[in-house]
């Protein structure tokens, strides 16, 4: 009886503040086109959970590039055009974080995701910086020679353990990858490595699994707060907040062994552990913000990179006359050496279909919200504070008048007149703006590394009378569903 008793209280209270904001705004602000919706719940009865990205692309198709809706309680504004994303994203207004309840609710504007403000600008500098010291950088040196050898330790042990499991029926190669991408993590955040049956590891993979299914944007939680009084989304809660404490249980525990070993190592924990108990100013470097920035680097640096090479995996195996030509252009230019970063300016076509796959399968297909932190204009529209700011990557990335055929398969759109890789403008697969990802060249590297050595090594087939399926799961990123590869040595 409390429950309901709570539950309707919030309804009224929901109600009464939607109709407040919903009929004094729409008088005194210039809003969006978009559709209206209905009272508390907004748009969200229209929007397909499983597939958001779809939905919320016909409404941009419909109402144009900036377009205004109600998700619950908080009001959103849909872009679909790449140029206004640029400029947008370009100002502090829009630096802010979406009102989002499970992201703001459990992360508490720790992190670097959910962070705004001063501890974003001062945290974001603290991990470009470690970044740039680990040897994330374009130009080739010492730096980024360390950390070619530590993707290369991982693409190797990859490659080997694909080899061996390897049959005529396929194999999963999830379970590998996740290990192998989550240990290069492992490595580069907490300064330590898993062997692949260790029971933390499995547990901390499990979780990661289950928060990319349960915090997506189209999640009702998100904007219907009082859906926690539910039993169903109540144990989804209580579910993540579990995860949430006993994994930062567990980074103490790392925490603590690297305090007793004092070893020197090139990770995010040993660099943070020594800003948060060095002279300098550290009023950014608290204890929760350890534990939920370590989350948020190991999180973000795993699930995106691992979605994107399943994703290639999957288009190598449907489009084999694509690999092929990959295959021959590795062949004439390289000869039986193993491909290295130094060789991604000569395999042109290879970037070209690791592009085609992030634009075509964007991981993120609805963006990362953004969240305005004041009274701003997006054009000649009136944008309320605390507006959740879309930058709709599949609309983008799928618009018949940026991309001829959208929807196929087709790299050779990357590659220019001249043979050169080109990067049209209306591809953003790691976004744009003051909060794009802190991490991309990073990612390049990867994702360059382990596509190149998988090409070099393998060819990659659908096992015999199989259908891949290649129309994916929607949680925080679009996934690949359960699927089998074989991966055939090359002679």
């Amino acid at each position: 009886m409390a429950a309901f008793a709570i539950l309707s209280l919030s309804l009224l209270c929901v109600f009464l503040i939607y109709v407040f904001f919903y009929k004094n705004n729409r008088k005194s602000l210039r809003l969006p086109p978009g559709p209206t919706g209905v009272p508390l719940f907004g748009y969200l009865p229209w929007i397909d959970p499983s597939r958001p990205h779809v939905s919320l692309t016909e409404l941009a198709r419909k109402y144009g590039p900036v377009c205004g809706l109600r998700m619950g309680s908080v009001y959103t504004v849909l872009l679909s055009d790449p140029q206004l994303v640029r400029q947008t994203f370009a100002k502090d207004a829009f630096a802010g974080r979406a009102p989002l309840y499970l992201t703001h609710g459990m992360m508490q504007g720790y992190g670097l995701i959910c962070a705004e403000g001063s501890l974003w600008k001062d945290q974001r500098r603290f991990v470009a910086g470690c970044l740039k010291n680990f040897g994330m950088t374009k130009l080739p040196g010492a730096r980024r020679d360390r950390m070619e050898q530590r993707i290369l330790a991982v693409v190797n042990e990859c490659t080997l353990k694909l080899r061996d499991l390897s049959a005529e029926d396929g194999v999963d190669p999830l379970e590998t990858l996740h290990h192998c991408l989550g240990n290069l993590m492992n490595d580069l955040v907490f300064g330590k490595v898993y062997k692949e049956d260790d029971e933390v590891w499995k547990w901390l993979r499990h979780l990661q699994e289950e928060g990319v299914k349960h915090i997506g944007v189209a999640g009702p939680l998100n904007f219907l707060p009082f859906f926690r009084f539910l039993p169903r989304y109540g144990r989804t809660m209580k579910t993540l907040i579990d995860g949430k404490l006993k994994t930062h249980r567990i980074y103490q525990t790392i925490i603590d062994e690297h305090r007793v070993q004092r070893e020197r190592t090139d990770s995010f924990l040993a660099a943070f552990d020594e800003a948060m108990n060095g002279d300098v100013d550290n009023r950014s470097f608290t204890q929760q913000q350890f534990y939920h920035l370590l989350a948020d680097l190991f999180g973000a640096g795993t699930d995106t990179t691992l979605t994107t090479l399943r994703w290639f995996l999957l288009f190598m195996a449907t489009h084999p006359d694509e690999q092929k030509k990959l295959q021959d252009e590795m062949d004439e230019l390289l000869g039986e050496k193993p491909p290295s970063l130094d060789d991604r300016l000569l395999l042109v076509h290879l970037e070209a279909a690791i592009a085609e796959t992030q634009r075509l399968r964007s991981v993120v297909p609805v963006g990362i919200p953004h969240g305005t932190t004041e009274v701003t204009q997006i054009g000649d529209y009136d944008v309320p504070k605390g507006t959740m700011v879309v930058p709709l990557q599949w609309a983008m990335h799928t618009d018949p008048s940026y991309w001829r055929d959208p929807l196929s398969f087709q790299p050779e759109r990357f590659v220019g007149p001249d043979g050169g890789l080109v990067k049209p403008k209306a591809f953003l697969p790691y976004q744009a703006g003051k909060r794009m990802c802190v991490g991309d060249e990073l990612a390049k590297m990867i994702l360059f590394l382990f596509a190149a050595r998988f090409l070099h090594t393998f060819v990659i087939s659908a096992p015999p009378g199989v259908h891949l399926d290649l129309e994916g799961e929607c949680g925080i990123t679009l996934i690949p569903k359960a699927h089998r590869l074989v991966f055939t040595p090359r002679k």
